[in-house]
C-alpha cells in the first residue's frame, strides 16, 4: 500500500522543484537561527541566500558528529528549549551522546515518514505490531510505535528483553508484525524453538520490519527463517529523525527515501567531491522542514548507491542500496580495509554456522591481526574433527577470497556467544 501517494509517486521534475523550494528555506533558517550554521557559513564563504539549483548544495559545507560534540547538548537547536517537545539522544557509547529534539511538527513529520514506510513494508491498519525495541533515549522504538499507530495498527509496546514473555505474546495476542534487531529477530526464533513452540501454528507474524543494525541479505534470510516472516529493512539514524527516512517497499528493490523531507547526496569520502547518479560512495543527507535540527549535508559514514529510476511498485521516489558498510565501522589490517558486512555475508552464507559471530583486531608483535569467532549451528559438529576442520577450512578459503586477507577462524560451542536485546556488539577492535 502507498500511505501518500502525493508524495511517494510524484514525478521527478515536481519532487526536484519541491526540493529547492524547501532546501533554500532550510539554509536560510538555518543560518539565522544556528549560530554554528552561520559560522559554518561564513568560514566557507558560502551565501545561503544565493541558492539557485539543487547543484548548489555541493558548494554548502558539511556537517558531523563534531558538529555536535562541539556545541552539546543544545547547540544545533534552531528553536528554544520551550519550544521542544521531546528529545531523544545517541547511544553516546564514544562520549557525550548526540542529543536531537523535536518540536510537535517534527514529530508528526516524523510519524508520517514512519508511516510510509511501514505501509511500503505491507503493514496496514489490520495489523498487530509488537515493538520489541528499547523504549527510551533510543529513537527506533517511539518512532516507529507513532508510525505505526498513524496507519491504525495496534502497537503492542513491549520493549526489550524478556525473550520468554515477549514469545508469549506474540502466541497469546497474534501479532502479525515484528520491530526490533535482525539479531534479536534471530534470537527470538531460537528461543521459541527451543521452547517447543511450533512458529508456524503458534505464531501470526507475517512482518518483520526491522532496524538499528546492519543486515545483510544472508542474515536477512536467517531471520526470516527463524520467525517464518517477511522482512524489509528500513535506514535512520538519530542525527536525521530516526527511523523512517527510507524504506524497502515488498519488491525489495532498494529503499524508498522520503525525498520530500530528506534530500540525499553520494560522495567520495576521501575526495569529498560529489559522485554521479549509480556510484557507489558516502552518504550525505541534509533534513528539509525540520524545525528543531535543521541538519544540513549530514555525513552519515554509510556506503550505498542511489537509483532515480520508478520503481515498479509505482514509487517513484529515489531507491538507496542497503548499506554495504560504514566508513567508522572499516578496519584496516595489515594495509587491507575490511567492512564487518562483507565477512558477515561469508559467515551467514555457510551452512553448518549460527548467525552469532565476533570480529576480532588485536596487534602482536607489531602486526595487526583479525579473528572471527563463530557459533556452530549444532554441537554435535565439536565432537567430529574432521567436519570441524573441513568446515573451518571453507570459512577460512572463503573469507580469504572476498576480504583478500587469511584470517584466523575459531568455531564455538551454541549459545556461547552473547546475545543483545538490542544493537549487536559484533566488532572488537582491542589495537584502540
Amino acid at each position: 500500500m502507498i500511505f501518500n501517494p502525493k508524495a511517494e509517486t510524484a514525478p521527478r521534475a515536481e519532487i526536484e522543484r519541491f526540493q529547492l523550494e524547501k532546501l533554500k528555506h532550510a539554509a536560510v533558517y538555518a543560518y539565522e537561527k544556528v549560530p554554528r550554521y552561520h559560522a559554518k557559513f561564513d568560514t566557507a564563504k558560502f551565501d545561503p541566500y544565493k541558492i539557485k539549483t539543487l547543484g548548489d548544495i555541493k558548494y554548502m559545507p558539511f556537517t558531523d558528529k563534531t558538529d555536535f560534540r562541539d556545541t552539546y547538548p543544545y547547540g544545533m537547536l534552531a528553536v528554544p528549549t520551550s519550544k521542544i517537545a521531546r528529545f531523544h539522544a545517541s547511544s553516546g557509547t564514544t562520549g557525550k551522546p548526540t542529543v536531537v529534539g523535536y518540536t510537535h511538527n517534527d514529530i508528526g513529520l516524523w510519524a508520517e515518514c514512519v508511516a510510509r514506510i511501514a505501509s511500503a513494508a505491507g503493514v496496514g491498519a489490520s495489523d498487530i505490531v509488537q515493538i520489541s525495541f528499547g523504549y527510551g533515549l533510543f529513537t527506533g522504538a517511539l518512532g516507529l510505535h507513532y508510525g505505526m499507530e498513524k496507519i491504525g495498527a495496534a502497537v503492542i509496546p513491549v520493549s526489550s528483553g524478556n525473550t520468554e514473555k515477549q514469545i508469549m505474546l506474540l502466541s497469546d495476542l497474534k501479532a502479525t508484525a515484528l520491530v526490533s534487531t535482525p539479531s534479536y529477530a534471530v534470537h527470538i526464533g531460537e528461543t521459541a524453538k527451543s521452547l517447543g513452540i511450533d512458529i508456524t501454528k503458534d505464531f501470526a507474524l507475517k512482518y518483520g520490519v526491522l532496524g538499528s543494525e546492519g543486515c545483510t541479505a544472508e542474515m536477512r534470510e536467517r531471520a526470516e527463517h527463524a520467525l517464518n516472516i517477511f522482512i524489509t529493512d528500513n535506514y535512520g539514524m538519530s542525527e536525521l529523525m530516526g527511523p523512517g527516512v527510507s524504506g524497502e517497499c515488498e519488491l525489495r528493490q532498494g529503499l524508498h527515501f522520503n525525498e520530500d523531507y530528506f534530500l540525499p547526496e553520494i560522495i567520495n569520502p576521501e575526495t569529498l567531491e560529489t559522485l554521479p547518479e549509480g556510484a557507489k560512495g558516502e552518504l550525505i543527507v541534509t533534513c528539509l522542514g525540520r524545525e528543531a535540527l535543521p541538519l544540513l549535508r549530514y555525513r552519515t559514514r554509510d556506503i550505498t548507491s542511489l537509483d532515480y529510476t520508478p520503481c515498479e511498485c509505482g514509487r517513484t521516489t529515489v531507491r538507496m542500496a542497503k548499506a554495504s558498510g560504514r566508513t567508522d565501522d572499516m578496519l584496516k589490517i595489515r594495509g587491507v580495509n575490511v567492512f564487518p558486512t562483507a565477512i558477515e555475508s561469508v559467515i551467514m552464507g555457510t551452512a553448518g554456522t549460527a548467525p552469532h559471530y565476533e570480529i576480532i583486531a588485536d596487534r602482536k608483535s607489531d602486526s595487526d591481526t583479525l579473528e572471527v569467532k563463530i557459533e556452530v549451528a549444532d554441537g554435535d559438529l565439536l565432537d567430529s574433527y574432521s567436519k570441524l576442520e573441513k568446515l573451518r577450512a571453507d570459512i577460512r578459503h572463503n573469507l580469504k577470497s572476498i576480504i583478500g586477507l587469511d584470517v584466523k577462524v575459531s568455531l564455538v560451542e551454541p549459545k556461547s556467544i552473547t546475545r543483545y536485546e538490542g544493537k549487536a556488539k559484533r566488532v572488537f577492535d582491542l589495537r584502540k
